[in-house]
């Protein structure tokens, strides 16, 4: 039996710190230097969805924007035109439904508009993860702990007090990590990743604020 809309509701955190450390993985394969700000942005892109239910009342979630088929066909003019430099971007934007939310919740139109059917690991044998199962809840602060790591690591945390146009991107997650936070939509963070969400809603508000002191207001 399956839970309620948010049960299927996978925190940014969780779809940051993966998105990151596939992206990064793999460009370092292929010696590409990734776009961290994009990078998140992508990863949690497909949850827009949530938006158009408010607006419009409409039940879309896990739809056509999760689908690897629209996400393909989204990235085929950047695979034109930048051909591997696209790849860490592609992998960011589908881990957020294969490997984030195929195996939280399920129930996703993988491959719309192909077809509407609801897919998801259970479907194959693998018990169904809810959102607030404590099992989630500490895979996604592993992955934030293990993204953080390797940030430091490899100085790519510094890369958030340049002043990079870039990271004015970083208003769009901002969004994502300030509002489960503190008004529990669209749905409640647990006590476990209230610090990862924290830290990144600080850590994202400097780095737009030094880009608009320094680019723009300067």
């Amino acid at each position: 039996m399956f839970g309620s809309k948010e049960d299927f509701v996978l925190f940014a955190v969780g779809h940051m710190a993966l998105a990151y450390l596939l992206a990064k993985s793999s460009g370092k394969l292929l010696k590409i230097t990734i776009n961290i700000p994009l990078v998140f942005v992508l990863s949690i892109i497909p949850d827009i969805d949530l938006i158009f239910e408010v607006l419009f009342s409409i039940q879309l979630h896990r739809g056509p924007t999760h689908s690897l088929i629209f996400a393909f066909l989204l990235f085929i003019p950047f695979f034109i035109f930048f051909k591997k430099k696209a790849l860490p971007y592609f992998f960011s934007l589908v881990s957020h439904s294969i490997l984030a939310d195929f195996f939280v919740g399920g129930q996703l139109q993988l491959l719309w508009p192909l077809s509407t059917r609801e897919l998801g690991a259970s479907q194959f044998g693998i018990p169904l993860v809810l959102i607030n199962d404590p099992l989630n809840v500490a895979l996604e602060f592993l992955l934030f702990i293990g993204a953080i790591l390797v940030m430091l690591k490899t100085r790519d945390i510094l890369k958030f007090l340049r002043s990079n146009l870039s990271n004015l991107l970083l208003i769009i997650p901002i969004s994502t990590v300030l509002l489960p936070t503190f008004t529990s939509y669209p749905l409640q963070v647990p006590a476990l990743l209230v610090l990862p969400h924290l830290f990144f809603l600080i850590v994202f508000t400097i780095s737009v604020l030094i880009v608009v002191f320094k680019r723009i207001l300067l």
